[in-house]
């Protein structure tokens, strides 16, 4: 019997066996309270909003439009991302702090299981659970947005007034051209009238210098009314799993470290909804360095060009009236914003680990 393995003893190896990870999954499964409150926040608004769109549709298509148009995608889309990482945080705290609120830890280490393959089974048991709910969520606001929603637009509507769609540079600088008193209507196109000139010509005069803002203009108010494509919403569905899992990590991280589910949670909310909306939209004299290591504002960066036509703010105020974020301050390097995210991610998986493999049993 001296050299048998002993039932339920590991062979302290830092990984995680599939029975650790099911076990854990478990563990948050049983938490039903915790399971209701994440399948909320992550499937329960799109499909309310997409339901009750189709519903009245259906009823009144007069009174009603389609369930899914380009403002609905934008708006759900964005949601998704906020009250998705509300839920993965919480999600990732209980994780975090369950052995402890059980009073289990000490039974757990006792078995000679590797501390860290404790601490690192959650994260995969976590991520089991909550990624097939964003997935179905954002799978039924894909098939909305192009089965149920409205036909691409033939023109771009730009200050009240109709211009063709899927124009591109040059295109749009021939038609402006073409049509002088539309532009200057249009896009507020200005030119001082030369000696001689007629108006049109101090149009085209003026489209030569202006077509870079005038362009880009345009291109906003086109992608704000058009359906997305399919590459933009895996664009966006990316996005979204990026913006949830960071909250899942950074929650398991933080729990490990205080030990205390509610704390870490809050603290979580606030700096989604409060903090970062306000570094992310105000530049503070002199700390627009320490501004940018926040990972929301390097997420507001990242954020798909398809959620940020329409302008906005990040946070739900801006979200659930159908508005993307937009960065209010100088944006980084992209290798900088890739590293402020891998660092959030790497900094709190080192601190909850090692909080995991210090804790006195």
């Amino acid at each position: 019997m001296s050299g048998a393995t002993l039932p339920g003893r590991g062979t302290g190896s830092p990984l995680p066996t599939w029975r650790m990870i099911a076990t854990r999954q478990l563990e948050l499964r049983r938490r039903r309270g915790l399971m209701i409150v994440v399948a909320l926040l992550t499937v329960g608004l799109p499909v309310l909003v997409l339901g009750l769109r189709l519903l009245f549709h259906a009823v009144d298509s007069g009174s009603y439009g389609p369930a899914g148009t380009p403002g609905v995608f934008v708006g759900l889309a964005n949601a998704m991302a906020e009250f998705g990482f509300i839920g993965a945080a919480a999600l990732g705290t209980a994780a975090g702090t369950n052995d402890l609120s059980e009073g289990v830890f000490r039974h757990l280490v006792v078995t000679g299981r590797s501390r860290l393959a404790l601490y690192l089974a959650r994260l995969p048991a976590a991520l089991s659970l909550l990624l097939p709910l964003v997935a179905v969520a954002f799978t039924a606001l894909c098939l909305v947005t192009g089965y149920a929603g409205t036909r691409q637009p033939t023109s771009v509507t730009v200050n009240g007034y109709s211009v063709p769609a899927r124009l591109d540079r040059s295109q749009l600088e021939s038609w402006l051209s073409r049509h002088p008193g539309q532009a200057a209507r249009d896009f507020a196109i200005a030119s001082p009238p030369r000696p001689g000139a007629t108006a049109a010509a101090g149009v085209r005069s003026a489209l030569e210098r202006q077509m870079p803002a005038i362009y880009s203009t345009y291109s906003s108010d086109e992608q704000a009314s058009s359906n997305p494509t399919a590459g933009q919403m895996t664009d966006v569905g990316l996005w979204v799993t990026l913006e949830v899992g960071i909250g899942l990590v950074v929650g398991l991280g933080l729990g490990s470290l205080t030990g205390q589910r509610t704390v870490s949670t809050v603290m979580l909310i606030v700096l989604e909804i409060i903090v970062t909306p306000i570094l992310a939209n105000a530049t503070i004299p002199y700390f627009v360095n320490g501004q940018r290591l926040f990972f929301g504002v390097a997420m507001d960066q990242l954020r798909p060009s398809a959620l940020t036509a329409t302008g906005g703010h990040h946070g739900p105020v801006g979200v659930l009236a159908g508005k993307g974020g937009g960065l209010g301050i100088p944006p980084m390097p992209t290798w900088a914003m890739i590293a402020v995210i891998v660092g959030w991610l790497a900094v709190w998986s080192v601190l909850g680990a090692w909080k995991m493999v210090t804790r006195d049993a």
